[in-house]
């Protein structure tokens, strides 16, 4: 049985870290550019809305929140070991 030692332990904790900061930096900075985008083209369609932006139907949510979750997956598979043949 192999046993973990503390300096291990912690090189497995620090990589992790980087990782989890990695991935809220790059997703606050996606979130805050698509918000940004969808914003711009909100306000671009207010001004034939009378100042009110047009409703997001829900088709196109859902189609959202399975895009995301398809990038999602996508992401996960690239952490996994490439299997032997």
């Amino acid at each position: 049985m192999t046993q973990i030692t503390p300096h291990k332990e912690q090189e497995a904790t620090n990589w992790k870290s980087q990782i989890y900061l990695l991935g809220a930096v790059v997703g606050s900075l996606f979130g805050l550019l698509s918000a940004y985008l969808y914003a711009r083209a909100a306000e671009e369609g207010t001004t034939r809305n009378e100042g009110k932006p047009k409703p997001v139907p829900t088709s196109q949510i859902i189609s959202l929140g399975l895009a995301a979750l398809s990038l999602a997956r996508q992401i996960a598979e690239m952490g996994k070991s490439p299997k032997k043949k």
